[in-house]
């Protein structure tokens, strides 16, 4: 199934007034908005419960305009959003914004609830009543600040450029005959910090949208909320940005090949050990530390842009790709996948000039992401995990000879998921119609 579109549709709400060719074509807006549950019961999606707060939770969105195409990119502070089909059609239905011009994708802080449901033969934590309200809760909260997004965006430039931060190691371990999770220095590791700024005709900074490839677990085990090195990192670019002249400008972060990527440092307990005080106190000074790392070279590599471009075209397409299911193997006791024959694999692009925000809906490792970007007509393909959805690990077709924690989580058929995002991305960018693919064995 595909759903594709290039120009802006008949808008069934008001739109932000169209650009001004002579001061630049291209509009840009930013909202947050505070997503931070007051109730924390039944919100944990891993066993036990959230017992306090230590810091917020937020959601970040971007509005883009070229006077012919709008396009949105939502951030949310969570471990993950299910199928977040519904409050794309809300979008739509509300703003005018081709629901199929619009990703939501989380930073995947393992200190925060997930939202929505769990698509038909995903691998994932189903939530209960209470998550379901709170998806509702979030759901009103990213309408509002896309409003807002949309209704204060004014002629924009762009750029992008890239750095590089040491702060994620691969987490595929094999030790005394056996493969866990730890941290692997020799294994793959993508360390590319990518970063596009959008900024007004006057110079200052209304957006960076930072994408990096980490587990957000430095405090996953705490049980407190948190953004984790994710929110660190924004909340610290936000600051600068504030204390630079622009009080309103929004770091969003989204999510690189991380399925396969954990954070240097962290909370170093067992799953299930509570942890002392000191413990938990090292655990946030990790955190602010590994997220000043990556915010910094973000905001270094922001700063050393040369011109902006005020006059990119948009572009953004979405489809689905129906992937023979496997069963999950060795998972978390909270994991539920509903009995189904296919899962849907949603991909999903936006176009900004050269740029290529390639979204998938799952957990995508290195080699996947890199295969995309080696193949890629555009050089800056960048490739954003957890999009419009959370099915579970997405891992390249040679993993599937040993049994790793990205292999035991997949949902998906060797044969299906690495081929199906690398052609259906370059299918999209091409303009060809979904090809078909054939798995081997479950």
């Amino acid at each position: 199934m595909s759903s594709e579109h290039h120009r802006r549709p008949t808008a069934t709400a008001p739109t932000a007034a169209a650009a001004d060719p002579a001061t630049g074509r291209l509009r840009v807006g930013a909202a947050r908005a505070d997503i931070t549950p007051e109730d924390l019961t039944g919100l944990h999606p891993m066993p036990g419960e959230f017992s306090g707060v230590h810091d917020p939770l937020f959601l970040r969105a971007l509005y883009l305009d070229d006077s012919e195409t709008e396009a949105a990119l939502v951030s949310l502070d969570l471990i993950e959003a299910g199928d977040v089909s519904e409050v794309r059609r809300r979008v739509e239905s509300e703003l005018g914004i081709p629901a199929d011009h619009v990703v939501v994708t989380a930073t995947h802080t393992h200190n925060a609830p997930r939202i929505a449901g769990v698509s038909p033969g995903a691998l994932a934590h189903a939530g209960g009543p209470e998550s379901f309200a709170y998806t509702e809760f979030v759901y009103d909260r990213i309408l509002a600040a896309l409003r807002t997004a949309r209704d204060t965006a004014r002629p924009a430039r762009f750029g992008v450029g890239t750095g590089s931060a040491d702060v994620n190691v691969n987490r595929e371990v094999y030790a005394d005959g056996r493969w866990s999770l730890g941290h692997n220095a020799d294994g793959p590791s993508d360390k590319t910090v990518w970063v596009l700024k959008f900024e007004d005709l006057t110079g200052r900074p209304i957006a960076l949208l930072v994408n990096y490839a980490v587990h957000c677990t430095v405090a996953f085990g705490t049980s407190e909320i948190s953004g984790d090195l994710a929110g660190a990192a924004c909340r610290h670019m936000e600051d600068v940005l504030r204390d630079d002249g622009s009080p309103g400008a929004v770091a969003l972060w989204t999510p690189g090949p991380l399925g396969d990527q954990a954070p240097r440092i962290d909370l170093g307990v067992a799953f299930g050990v509570r942890p002392g005080e000191r413990q938990k106190e090292l655990a946030y000074a990790a955190m602010a530390a590994q997220g000043l790392m990556v915010a910094a070279e973000a905001l270094r590599v922001a700063r050393g842009l040369g011109d902006l471009d005020p006059a990119v075209r948009l572009g953004a397409r979405q489809r689905t790709v129906a992937c023979l299911v496997k069963p999950g193997q060795d998972v978390m006791e909270t994991m539920r996948q509903e009995a189904a024959d296919t899962v849907p694999l949603r991909l999903s692009l936006i176009r900004i000039g050269d740029v290529a925000l390639a979204g998938v809906s799952g957990e995508v490792v290195t080699e996947v992401g890199r295969r995309l970007r080696e193949r890629s007509p555009l050089t800056r393909t960048i490739l954003v995990s957890l999009a419009n959805d959370r099915i579970g690990y997405l891992p390249d077709d040679a993993r599937f000879d040993r049994p790793v924690h990205s292999v035991n989580g997949c949902p998906v058929r060797r044969g299906y998921a690495e081929n199906a995002i690398v052609d259906g991305v370059l299918d999209m960018l091409a303009g060809r119609p979904a090809r078909e693919h054939r798995g081997g064995p479950a």
